[in-house]
């Protein structure tokens, strides 16, 4: 994108849990502001946390740019503060899409795997973006009865959500990080285009060490394992120093 001239802020467009957007002076430009609160249990459980908005903010911006340079395109624009971003506005697609590279979570609990059980190939599943539905779990064939995407755009998704996969694995494996699932979400440019669009952060990312098998993502909140900015701050410097080498 061309360099911008100044960017102000405007309406708020929406609150969410991790997040804030708001318009722009530029009509396809939003401004993103990170939260210092956690949630779990689809919202129900709501936590203030210092550090957290900016750790994540400097997270998302590290992979959505690594991404970009491996020639995924995303709605990243840049990042204009410690919690702050701009964004191509999109239209989001109300599918969230997650990978598993490895058997976790609501995986484990729905067909009583071993935890960590590793799979030959990516499961892609998807979920029907809906707070008052608590997302629930729909297939293909559900997505296009409910109008939520094309066949092109599920197509599209798939194919998006294997490339980013592979990237990020080898970008987390490189800090001794390992990738077991993560959620996307995808919106449409005003020429029609697919791209990944949200966040990229241990929010929406199940990440364990290597070695340890310790969690280093929001599970920690989740099970109430302790303070979880700490290990939101690990990975970010673990990204930094991979960088710097």
């Amino acid at each position: 994108m061309t360099e911008l001239a100044e960017v102000e802020k405007q309406e708020l467009l929406y609150r969410g849990k991790a997040k804030e957007m708001y318009t722009t002076n530029y009509p396809d430009i939003l401004w993103v502001h990170y939260l210092d609160q956690v949630t779990a249990l689809n919202g129900k459980r709501k936590v203030q946390m210092a550090d957290k908005g900016k750790t994540n903010c400097a997270i998302s911006t590290q992979l959505f740019t690594d991404l970009r340079n491996q020639g995924i395109e995303n709605h990243f624009i840049k990042q204009i503060g410690p919690t702050d971003q701009l964004v191509q506005r999109v239209k989001i697609i109300p599918l969230e899409t997650v990978i598993r590279n490895s058997a976790s979570g609501s995986f484990v609990k729905r067909y009583q795997t071993e935890y960590l059980q590793e799979f030959a190939q990516p499961v892609i599943e998807f979920f029907y973006k809906n707070d008052a539905l608590d997302d629930p779990f729909l297939n293909d064939d559900d997505a296009l009865a409910l109008e939520l995407a094309t066949r092109e755009q599920i197509s599209k998704i798939r194919q998006i959500a294997l490339q980013v996969n592979q990237h990020l694995i080898k970008i987390f494996e490189k800090i001794n990080v390992q990738l077991v699932d993560f959620k996307l979400e995808f919106g449409i440019t005003n020429t029609g285009d697919v791209i990944l669009a949200d966040e990229l952060s241990p929010d929406n990312c199940r990440l364990v060490d290597m070695q340890t098998k310790q969690s280093l993502d929001k599970d920690i909140f989740r099970q109430g394992l302790g303070d979880m900015v700490p290990v939101y701050e690990e990975i970010l410097q673990r990204l930094l120093h991979s960088e710097e080498a």
